[in-house]
Parts: C-alpha cells; structure tokens; sequence
C-alpha cells in the first residue's frame, strides 16, 4: 500500500466531442510517447450510499493484467483543479481487501461498520491513452501525467459517454498543470470539471445532480462548473440555464479584479447552444480557475 497520507494532485478537463482528437494532435505531444490500456472498473458502497454520503470512492481497476484496489476522499479546489487523498495497492482477485479497507483513516468511526454491506453499485469502462510530461532540471523539474479517457459509465440502469483529460502532478509543484492546460486549450475545446467519475455514476444512478449555494467568485465558478457537468450528464435543459445564470452572476461579481472580471466576462458567449466549450472557453475559464484556485470543497 502506499504511504498512510497520500495526496492525489490533478486538473480534471471535460472535453467537447473534437476534444479528442484535437488533444492527441496536438504538437505539445508529438515528441512524447503515448500508452494505450484498457480499464475495467467497478465501485463499490452500500445499498444505502454510505460511501458517497461521505464523498469516499472505493474502487476495483482491472488494467494490464492485474486488479488495483483504491480509495479516494473528498478533496479541495475547484475549476478542475483537486486535492485530495488516495490510497492504491494491489489485490490478488475481483473482491475487495477488507482487511486493508479497515486500517484506512477515513474508514475509523461511522464507516468502521459498513464494510460487511459493501457491493457493486456502479461501473467505468473506458480506453486510457497516457503521456508521461517532463520539463524543467536541476531541481526544479516538474513531471506530470497527461491521461484522455474515452467510454462510459453504467450506473442504475443509466449510461452517460466519459470523454475526459486529467492532468496529475507527479513531481513538482502544481503550477505545471495549469501551463500544461493553458498550453492545450489553446488548440483543444475543453473545459473545467469538478465531478468525479464516481459521483458523477451516483448522481446518475439516483438522476439528482444537487448544486451548491454560491456567494464568492470561487464558489459561483464551481456552480456553473458543476451545473455543466449535470447538464452533459442529465440532459436537462435546467442544467444548462443554471450553468448560464452562475456565469452571468461570476462575471459581475463585485470581488472581481479587472483581470478575473475580463476572463468571467468571456465566458458565458463561449458555450454553444449544446453546453460545450470553444477554445475561447477553455482558455478563459482555466485563467479564471488558476486566480481562483484551492477555495472551494469538492464533491
């Protein structure tokens, strides 16, 4: 298992429907070898959502051969942007290392008794093509994995396309993600995202896609981030018509410097009618994102 207090450090990017193809030929790329794999996982909670109540993902990845037990908690950020704790071993079949489970902080207290009523409750298949992303030397180099998801999650009888850039801060500091994201949204269509593949599969399964209050900058960026997610979830037109009111609201927002007012200002005429993204967008938001970093809990 990995050490007791991990902290998983990634960028989440939805991408529109040219996204990616536009990420895989982009010339940031070219001179850097790409993986392809396949992933096969399932996540597991009780009948009564324990687990996502909580915000806790418990996973099984079957990938090359092997099967990967992980457990995520909630994180903090926002714009895409999280940080959050991760536990990753590997296990020796498709069932869960219970043993393991019970040893982790976040299953102390309540969650010490749920265990026992664990079981599968949803499912991400999707194609992963990754590139391992270096810059930088003596000392003060920077290592980020770039990964582009492509397939779909099956949940309560549900099914919505996963269609995904992460980026995940290997070594170094967190700036490299967002020149990383800024160096691709220049030429890819994408987006901030702030919803897990594992809460985005519950919000499917139970169709209740919730939305935060918002007060701050930070928090109504988060809104229409999240509303976007539903809305490309759900489908329902609501999502779509909260994502623009969040947007209106950021971008008159009176907390707002001249700079973040001019990025939030892009913003709402960078949506096309289907709730996706130009490169405009991306570019704005990202912007926007990295002023804002590291002030909003994520679910």
């Amino acid at each position: 298992m990995k050490s007791p207090n991990p902290m998983e450090v990634e960028l989440k990017l939805a991408l529109a429907p040219t996204g990616p193809a536009a990420l895989t030929q982009h010339p940031y790329l070219a001179s850097h070898a790409v993986r392809k794999q396949t992933l096969t996982n399932t996540y597991f909670d009780t009948p009564q959502g324990d687990l996502a109540k909580a915000h806790i993902a418990l996973r099984l990845r079957q990938v090359d051969g092997q099967v990967l037990q992980t457990v995520k908690t909630a994180g903090q950020g926002g714009g895409g942007l999280s940080q959050r704790e991760e536990w990753e071993w590997q296990v020796v079949g498709p069932q869960l290392d219970l043993a393991s489970i019970a040893k982790l902080p976040p299953f102390q207290g309540e969650l010490s008794g749920v265990l026992d009523a664990l079981a599968p409750q949803l499912s991400t298949d999707f194609t992963r093509r990754s590139w391992q992303l270096k810059e930088g030397g003596q000392g003060q180099e920077s290592h980020v994995e770039l990964v582009l998801d492509e397939g779909e999650i099956i949940s309560g009888g549900y099914r919505t396309p996963i269609r995904e850039a992460e980026l995940e801060l290997k070594g170094g500091e967190p700036e490299a993600l967002w020149a990383l994201a800024l160096t691709l949204a220049e030429q890819v269509p994408l987006r901030p995202s702030d919803s897990s593949k594992a809460a985005r599969g519950n919000a499917l399964s139970t169709q209740h896609w919730p939305l935060p209050e918002a007060h701050s900058p930070a928090e109504w960026l988060h809104r229409a981030t999240l509303a976007l997610d539903a809305y490309h979830d759900s489908q329902q037109a609501s999502f779509l018509n909260d994502a623009q009111q969040a947007l209106a609201t950021l971008a008159e927002h009176p907390e707002l410097d001249a700079t973040a007012r001019a990025y939030a200002q892009a913003l709402p005429g960078a949506l096309n009618t289907d709730g996706q993204p130009n490169a405009a967008y991306g570019k704005a938001a990202l912007a926007l994102a990295h002023r804002l970093a590291y002030q909003t809990a994520l679910r």
